[in-house]
C-alpha cells in the first residue's frame, strides 16, 4: 500500500494560490459592485482599455478571458445594453467583430479604477517589498505562459501571423488545412 502525500508542497502551492485569488477578490468585489459592475465586466473593460485602440476581436477577447466565446457574446452583450462596449464589424474578415470600449464604458472604468488600485495596494502588492513582487511577476507570467499561452491573444506582440490561434480555453492551437 502506497502512502498519498497529502503534505506534498505542490498541493500547498495550489492551495495558497486559490486561497490567495479568493481572499483578494473577496476584498476587491465591493469596489466593482458599487460602480455596477461584476468581475468579469471589469475584466472585460481593463481588458479592451489597455489594447491598442481600446478594441480587441471578439475571439481573442474570449482567448484572453475565462470565457468561452458564447459566453463572451453573452458578457458584451449585456454590456453594449448598457452603453459600455460596441460591437465593431472587420473590414477585412465578414466573419469576425470587434468590441470596443465606449466613452461611458472609460469613464464607468475610470470611476472604478482608484478604489481598485487602492485595493490591489493593501491586499496584494504592498504586502510584498519591490524585489518580491518582481520575482512573483515573473514566475506569475512564466505560469502563464505555460498553461494559457493566448492570454495576450489581440495585443501587437502576440501571436505573429505564423498560423497559430487561440480556442476558447485560451489555449494554443495549429490551423489545419
Amino acid at each position: 500500500m502506497s502512502v498519498i502525500p497529502f503534505d506534498d508542497s505542490r498541493l500547498t502551492a495550489m492551495g495558497l494560490l486559490a486561497e490567495a485569488y479568493t481572499g483578494i477578490a473577496v476584498k476587491t468585489h465591493r469596489s466593482f459592485a458599487t460602480a455596477g459592475l461584476s468581475e468579469i465586466d471589469f475584466e472585460t473593460l481593463i481588458r479592451l482599455a489597455r489594447s491598442p485602440g481600446g478594441r480587441l476581436r471578439m475571439s481573442d477577447l474570449a482567448a484572453q478571458t475565462s470565457l468561452s466565446t458564447s459566453g463572451m457574446t453573452r458578457v458584451v452583450d449585456r454590456l453594449e445594453r448598457e452603453g459600455l462596449v460596441a460591437r465593431q464589424s472587420c473590414s477585412t474578415d465578414r466573419r469576425a467583430s470587434y468590441a470596443a470600449i465606449t466613452p461611458a464604458g472609460t469613464d464607468r472604468l475610470s470611476g472604478v479604477i482608484p478604489q481598485h488600485l487602492a485595493d490591489i495596494e493593501t491586499w496584494f502588492t504592498g504586502l510584498l517589498t519591490p524585489e518580491q513582487l518582481s520575482a512573483f511577476l515573473d514566475a506569475l507570467r512564466t505560469i502563464r505562459d505555460a498553461v494559457r499561452p493566448c492570454a495576450t491573444a489581440g495585443a501587437e506582440s502576440a501571436l505573429p501571423d505564423t498560423g497559430r490561434r487561440c480556442d476558447d480555453t485560451g489555449a494554443e492551437t495549429t490551423r489545419s488545412g
